[in-house]
């Protein structure tokens, strides 16, 4: 009768020792990179433009962004998860930016911080994103879990993370990966709002991107290598030196973002993307688009502010926006679908 109690309780605190590491320990990736600094774009020293008329607004899924800013799923199911996310839906209604919430599997578990999640209060017209682990559907988890999680944040869409390595390095992590294709496949034709396939840091290649579209996943987010390691932070929990070694072995482990866009772009000119993976500046975010994205996320750089205070992640918002356009400016182009088609963006050989 108790094991429910003590699985959100675990679940819980890992929450909370996941915001810590990320706050506290080096968890970034360092041998690997997220592959954009193969990238340089062409400066144009007379772009023929009003910096003022420059347009970098876009539309995902149908909803009208401000920019192609993603705040990427992160957290939730603790009080200091409940003010970092309060923050972010504030500032993502302010600038009109998608935002996604951490995996809401605490909130299944434990139906009291399920408020922890529940921003649609603070951001009334945004994008926003549930979150549940896809191997949670190996695990007793289906409609009714996933309609909740839904229903709870009032939801645009519903991210499905797919976490493998992490599953491998986490203390008792789901490692039965096994036929679930087929039940996400089922669970994007019954749920009322599209289902987004992200990765969480080692990124999802052209093959497996194309295996989630054939079964209907409506968006993909590569979550490419080249930032925070889910390796490393699992490391830093781990509780024997087997998870210690494994994480540390895999710590630079997966495919680097640039890679992901241009190869899942080239078998999908059409579908929804989402680029994230160690874009820390909207530079990055810029080329991303440039290679095929259609929005970028950002997580840390989001984490580390909405620790700080509000204002904090409305002047990351600002900055982020500024260089965005800055870019677009430098480069001659109005808007993000011509810098999209510019060709100003080429690879360093």
């Amino acid at each position: 009768m108790n094991a429910p109690t003590n699985i959100s309780a675990q679940t819980q605190n890992r929450k909370a020792d996941h915001i810590r590491i990320c706050l506290e320990e080096d968890v970034q990736s360092h041998q690997i990179t997220n592959g954009l600094e193969r990238y340089r774009f062409t400066h144009s020293c007379l772009p023929e433009l009003n910096y003022n008329d420059i347009n970098i607004s876009t539309t995902f899924l149908g909803k009208h962004l401000g920019a192609p800013l993603l705040i990427s799923s992160m957290t939730g199911g603790t009080e200091q998860a409940a003010m970092i996310n309060q923050r972010l839906a504030q500032v993502a209604q302010h600038y009109k930016i998608a935002m996604g919430v951490g995996s809401q599997r605490v909130a299944v578990e434990k139906p009291q911080v399920a408020d922890t999640f529940a921003v649609r209060k603070y951001a009334p017209d945004v994008l926003l994103f549930a979150n549940l682990g896809a191997v949670q559907l190996n695990y007793k988890y289906g409609l009714d879990e996933c309609l909740r999680v839904i229903d709870i944040l009032e939801a645009d869409a519903l991210i499905l993370h797919i976490n493998p390595l992490q599953e491998c390095i986490q203390s008792k992590g789901d490692t039965n990966f096994k036929g679930l294709l087929d039940k996400i496949s089922k669970l994007c034709f019954k749920l009322p709002v599209p289902v987004i396939a992200k990765e969480v840091g080692n990124g999802i290649s052209a093959a497996i991107a194309n295996q989630l579209i054939a079964a209907g996943v409506a968006a993909i987010d590569v979550a490419g290598a080249g930032g925070t390691s889910w390796a490393k932070v699992e490391s830093e929990r781990a509780e024997n030196p087997l998870q210690r070694r494994l994480g540390r072995t895999f710590a630079d482990w997966g495919l680097p973002t640039a890679e992901c866009i241009t190869t899942v772009r080239a078998i999908a000119p059409d579908v929804p993307l989402i680029a994230s993976g160690g874009l820390r500046h909207g530079l990055d975010i810029a080329a991303a688009i440039a290679l095929g994205a259609d929005i970028a996320g950002l997580a840390m750089p989001f984490l580390q502010a909405a620790a700080t205070s509000e204002t904090a992640v409305a002047e990351l918002a600002e900055v982020l926006i500024a260089e965005i356009t800055t870019v677009l400016f430098c480069t001659g182009n109005a808007t993000l679908y011509q810098l999209k088609h510019s060709g100003s963006l080429q690879r360093i050989e």
